[in-house]
């Protein structure tokens, strides 16, 4: 067993690497496009409501793997070739930014509308509102949310494997291949995973510690 982990180390390591680069591009990206979607679905226009609501459940209701497969395999029919990881980022992006959208739109919700109704007696306009009252403190609502995205997409992001990138779960079915072992890589590959993700939640919880008492 030890003499199996020894060897291949360095393409454990390199997945390792490789996921954490993907699940680190996905939140970067994802978090624009769920921020466009909350606020889509807290617009008083319907259209734009219903577009949002209508992505974000298409996109919770089918599987990551499926849409994967679209964005890996549908573009190049209309002649878009992208990098693997590109595409991988892309994917898992799409399906990311709705969960984001409602991480976001709950914490924009969860603000006390009296803050909203002061600011707007006062005269402030309602955009300038959002941004200097309403997002500020929804931002920091929703930061542990986020932080346990980040945490689901390392563990998520496994599913790109089956298109051959290079990811943690990539290597740990390399190292099946050329060993003719199970055990050792998968359970070696779900210990890399446990302290990734594990190591994302201490960070998160030690920044919310910290945030709660600069807030006391």
């Amino acid at each position: 067993m030890m003499e199996i982990i020894q060897e291949y180390l360095p393409l454990f390591l390199k997945g390792a690497l490789y996921t954490i680069q993907i699940a680190g591009a996905t939140v970067i990206f994802a978090l624009p496009l769920g921020a466009i979607l909350a606020l889509m679905r807290l617009s008083e226009s319907k259209i734009l409501n219903g577009i949002a609501r209508f992505y974000v459940e298409i996109i919770r209701g089918t599987p990551l793997l499926v849409q994967v497969y679209l964005v890996y395999f549908g573009l190049p029919m209309f002649n878009i070739h992208l990098d693997d990881f590109i595409s991988a980022v892309l994917a898992v992006t799409i399906n990311s930014a709705a969960y984001m959208s409602e991480i976001m739109r709950s914490g924009i919700q969860s603000i006390d509308p009296g803050q909203n109704e002061a600011a707007r007696a006062l005269g402030m306009p309602k955009s300038l509102t959002f941004r200097k009252i309403i997002l500020p403190q929804a931002i920091k609502n929703i930061l542990p949310a986020i932080g346990n995205e980040f945490a689901v997409l390392i563990k998520e992001t496994s599913i790109v494997s089956v298109l051959g990138i290079k990811d943690l779960m990539f290597a740990s079915d390399t190292v099946r291949g050329a060993t003719y072992t199970t055990f050792t890589p998968l359970l070696f590959a779900a210990l890399l995973y446990f302290i990734m993700t594990f190591t994302v939640s201490q960070l998160m919880n030690r920044f919310e510690g910290r945030l709660s008492q600069s807030n006391g």
